[in-house]
């Protein structure tokens, strides 16, 4: 009876608990958000360079929805009668008339459009150092491979979206760049005319270009990259959060704040945190001032004309490749724009493929959670340390007549610096990134024998001199000593004890020199084991 008065004093339940009620009976949240809400993340800077990237693109929808309210897609011909004065009477294409209305007429029209191109830069370098830090870390192991392919071809659309976006305004520098495509594109043997032909609609600059460019930079391009980061966040989700080692952090458990209400509050002001610097970034850096270049005029090129920096490296590509040329069954090939052209997306496809290759020479089909300390794969670590080098070379190549007038040097010296380091300063990056990373184990392994150095000099009866070490907090000796050294993959045997000789594959004999190339005994200091450990700190060892 007393339950019965107290179900029956109960108060009605509200709009918001109806609401909640009639979703949860349709779409099964209440399960979905007690599965997920509580979700463990942990908590390292590292982690951040992810969110910037995602809030750079949501940053970069917004405002370009609004650029689209306003932006007319054509290559009609128009006198410019409007606020910029200095172009008055000048014959311009309408899409670049309707870039100067944004900027000069419309109400915040330049304030987005500059916070529009700040976020684009900031999106696609949050990707790339972001992609840099799952690289060096080993996050990219199973079983987030496919993850890593979400991430890499993000990498791509965000620089061909780019591409995309700065050849819209039709102004002098982007007409400059598009030239640089039709080129390329005109290298490709025997099917470049017909495709330069097809985008362009005729001969350059043709007609069409910008109103076929203008959909795929604006629905197509963001559409595809926009089910990318879904599909990239659900994975998120879906697989534990990595982490670096250290005290508690295991494979099976994950050390750090729930994502309601700590991590969604921390993402929140976050987000507001991008965008606020990325619109000052737009209000008070200028970039991309079309009415200083002009529109764009097929028989004029912009002084120190240069595309944004993340194409820099395939424009560099072509600017230090030599003039080559054959021709083959009544064909010209344009070698010295061909090979650069098509070793650009080579260059970021090494990149994209590495995890299966790495997977394939250790073996491993486990999961990891856990990162890499970077000096502890330190063959890994020196190739994305060379492949960054080679790019930094190529960004040189890029600009080498900006280079020149700034540090008043030869240009000719700049292209045969570019020539020549492209091929031995990533080999030399290597070397050295090695080196420090087993210097950095060294390091490691004495700290973990012998101590910390205190500074404290102390002086013995013998009247020897010496330094007081002091001894590792049990986290610090974990987290030293917590990687896995597992020997290499080797061949084997290839005679068995009947004196017959198995025939060895030559995929496993690369297989095998790869594995001891990376992972053998030049590539890693063996960490102390517990003898030693024990050998080391049970005498008057650690002063």
């Amino acid at each position: 009876m007393y339950g019965t008065q107290s179900a029956d004093r109960r108060p009605p339940a509200g709009q918001g608990e109806k609401l909640a009620d009639w979703a949860d009976g349709r779409l099964g949240l209440y399960a979905l958000a007690k599965a997920n809400m509580r979700k463990v993340f942990p908590d390292h800077w590292s982690f951040m360079l992810g969110e910037v990237t995602l809030y750079s693109f949501v940053v970069l929808i917004l405002t370009g929805v609004y650029l689209t309210l306003f932006f007319e897609p054509s290559m009609q011909e128009v006198v410019y009668d409007g606020t910029y004065t200095e172009l008055n009477g000048v014959l311009m294409s309408r899409a670049f008339e309707s870039t100067l209305d944004i900027s000069f007429d419309v109400r915040g029209g330049l304030l987005i459009r500059q916070i529009h191109h700040w976020a684009a830069l900031v999106f696609i370098t949050g990707m790339l150092v972001h992609m840099m830090r799952v690289f060096f870390t080993g996050a990219f192991r199973k079983p987030r491979e496919l993850n890593w392919v979400f991430g890499w071809t993000l990498l791509m659309l965000g620089i061909i979206t780019g591409l995309t976006g700065y050849s819209l305004p039709d102004d002098l520098l982007s007409g400059t760049g598009l030239r640089f495509a039709h080129g390329a594109i005109l290298s490709i043997p025997i099917v470049g005319t017909y495709v330069a032909f097809f985008l362009f609609g005729g001969e350059f600059p043709g007609e069409d270009i910008i109103s076929r460019l203008y959909p795929v930079h604006v629905l197509l391009l963001p559409g595809i990259m926009l089910g990318l980061v879904t599909a990239h966040l659900i994975l998120v989700f879906y697989h534990k959060h990595t982490q670096f080692p250290g005290p508690g952090r295991k494979e099976r458990s994950v050390v750090g704040m729930p994502f309601l209400p700590v991590y969604l509050a921390k993402a929140g002001g976050f987000f507001f945190l991008v965008f606020g610097v990325l619109t000052v970034m737009g209000a008070i850096a200028q970039i991309n001032p079309v009415w200083a270049f002009g529109p764009y005029r097929p028989d004029l090129v912009t002084t120190g004309a240069q595309p944004d920096w993340y194409l820099g490296f395939s424009e560099g590509l072509i600017r230090v490749m030599p003039g080559w040329e054959i021709n083959l069954w009544g064909h010209t090939l344009v070698l010295g724009v061909f090979i650069p052209f098509s070793l650009f997306p080579l260059i970021l496809l090494a990149l994209g493929v590495y995890p299966f290759i790495e997977a394939w020479i250790t073996g491993d089909k486990r999961e990891h959670h856990i990162l890499d300390r970077p000096r502890n794969a330190p063959v890994r670590t020196g190739l994305g340390v060379a492949w960054l080098t080679l790019y930094a070379v190529l960004l040189i190549g890029g600009g080498n007549d900006i280079v020149a007038t700034h540090l008043h040097l030869s240009i000719n010296v700049i292209t045969w610096f570019v020539r020549i380091g492209a091929f031995v300063l990533p080999v030399a990056a290597f070397i050295v990134t090695k080196k420090i990373c087993m210097g950095l184990q060294r390091r490691d392994r004495a700290m973990v024998l012998h101590g910390r150095e205190s500074g404290t000099i102390r002086r013995l009866p013998t009247g020897e001199y010496i330094e007081v070490h002091e001894p590792l907090t049990q986290a610090d000796l974990f987290t030293l000593t917590q990687h896995e050294q597992k020997p290499p993959y080797e061949v084997g045997r290839e005679v068995d004890a009947g004196g017959v000789r198995r025939r060895v594959k030559r995929s496993e004999r690369l297989r095998a020199r790869l594995a001891k190339a990376m992972f053998g005994p030049d590539a890693r200091i063996e960490k102390p084991t517990v003898e030693e450990y024990r050998e080391i700190t049970s005498g008057d060892h650690r002063h």
